[in-house]
């Protein structure tokens, strides 16, 4: 048993029937080549067999009159696995709208938080003899990078490879490492002595946190300065309250294209990420009259987990970043987005692992108060939409012969922050997943298009500007 942190005990705190707080993969898959009719059947039957279970999958809130409160988690091994693991299928042959409309309805539902805090589905009916497995677990237990990892690691690069376990059977993540006294910590007296002894450390570094904290707000306060502020965001459709239906929607790009315009521009992926996302939201709000002079504001997930590092939990931070809706060209909007981000970037990078993390907390802490007494979307938002981008898998995947075709990420969503776009890199592909509450934001899917039509614009202006930079050159060297 262990206890959660105060940010994992937070995301399990909001969770409700409006608002639950799980994060998804979508995986689609070839299946291999002379599969038996049997094959999927034949899967779930292996999946739902399942005997030996490892963490996360095995982690269950232990019940307690305390367990809103002092949130404990405890390992089971007597799992209901024909509950976690289900068997969809679509009216064959079954296009990504179909399959889109199943994962909203499948991912607007609460998990069970009396069980492991996880769910299986696997897809049957994909057009091109296709399928697709969707697994969500709860945000308190993976962040995306740790879930990226998680799912990486259970699946193989041979395509020969056979007998394989479902994830939760193989050494897919690393149990939490143990304390000397870890039953005594789970105690009153320990857990108390556990949160002074953690008091003590946070207050030795708490003076350079309020120094780069007073900084960041002087910084943010200068308007000459590229520093985006929190709480300096707009009003917008983005920020209001929320319902239990989801919308959600994908589109894919070569990262070579991607690259091209980071080269071109000298910017970095994910500038050109928020600059589509930008360029996206702007025509997408202008079209219904709801764009706001201010420019929106991004909150960008910032990974601070060491390479090889599963450990159940959350090990993220954020920076604040504009995404330039109020300018309507192209190139000083990616511009600008630069600036910020490379500001907000170069002012963490001063911070301490354990600055981060304080840093982090009064950041998001006032966005968690706001969902826990119900004043999310009523009040000015911290920021106006999270846009995060996890790398992924470089080579191609296979899971018992079954290649991977695509990978997209499935957030979640909250009252006062109605959409998430998260990107995931897989085998030279880009892949975006939008998130949207679907009464908030009807029409949620002209947004994965725009983005496509924002790409090619940057495309088209970058190789006419880079195209008239030899001629201009070659006149100098004759002139």
């Amino acid at each position: 048993m262990r206890r959660m942190t105060p940010l994992d005990a937070a995301w399990l705190t909001v969770d409700s029937r409006d608002t639950p707080m799980h994060v998804a993969t979508l995986v689609i898959l070839s299946k291999p080549r002379n599969a038996a009719p049997s094959y999927l059947r034949d899967l779930v039957d292996e999946f739902q067999g399942a005997r030996s279970f490892v963490p996360p999958w095995n982690l269950r809130i232990r019940q307690s009159p305390l367990k809103n409160v002092l949130p404990v988690v405890e390992e089971i091994h007597d799992i209901d696995m024909e509950y976690h693991v289900r068997h969809s299928a679509l009216p064959e042959p079954g296009g990504e709208r179909e399959l889109g409309v199943l994962v909203s309805r499948l991912h607007a539902n609460q998990l069970d938080l009396t069980r492991p805090l996880w769910e299986c589905h696997i897809i049957e009916g994909l057009e091109k003899d296709r399928f697709a497995i969707y697994t969500k677990m709860h945000h308190a237990l993976v962040d995306g990078v740790a879930g990226v990892r998680i799912m990486q690691r259970s699946f193989s690069e041979s395509a020969r490879e056979r007998n394989m376990a479902p994830p939760w059977s193989r050494r897919a993540a690393t149990e939490p490492k143990r304390e000397r006294h870890a039953d005594a910590a789970l105690s009153p007296t320990g857990w108390a002595a556990a949160a002074l002894a953690s008091t003590r450390s946070k207050a030795r570094s708490a003076a350079g946190l309020g120094k780069t904290v007073a900084h960041l707000v002087s910084a943010a306060g200068n308007r000459e300065n590229a520093l985006t502020s929190p709480y300096d965001s707009p009003k917008s459709v983005l920020n209001r309250r929320i319902s239990p239906p989801r919308r959600f929607g994908t589109q894919q790009y070569e990262l070579e294209r991607l690259k091209k315009i980071c080269q071109a521009a000298e910017v970095t992926l994910n500038d050109v990420v928020l600059c589509i996302c930008g360029a996206a939201l702007r025509r997408f709000l202008l079209e219904s009259n709801a764009l706001p002079d201010k420019p929106l504001t991004a909150g960008i997930p910032v990974s601070v987990r060491p390479a090889g590092d599963m450990q159940v939990g959350t090990a993220i931070s954020f920076i604040l970043s504009t995404l330039g809706t109020d300018i309507a060209d192209p190139l000083l909007r990616l511009q600008a987005i630069h600036a910020s981000t490379s500001k907000a970037k170069g002012e963490l990078q001063t911070l301490t692992r354990k600055q981060i993390d304080g840093y982090t907390l009064m950041l998001m802490g006032p966005f968690i108060g706001s969902l826990v007494t119900g004043l999310g979307g009523r009040t000015r938002p911290v920021f106006n939409i999270t846009i995060s981008n996890v790398p992924g898998p470089k080579k191609p995947l296979y899971f018992n012969g079954a290649r991977v075709e695509g990978v997209y990420p499935v957030s979640l969503v909250t009252h006062g922050q109605a959409l998430n776009i998260t990107c995931l890199s897989y085998a030279g592909k880009l892949n975006f997943g939008f998130t949207a509450a679907r009464d908030t934001l009807p029409h949620m899917q002209r947004l994965s298009v725009y983005t496509g039509e924002a790409l090619e614009e940057l495309e088209t202006l970058l190789m006419t500007r880079s195209a008239s930079k030899p001629s201009t050159t070659r006149k100098r060297k004759t002139g």
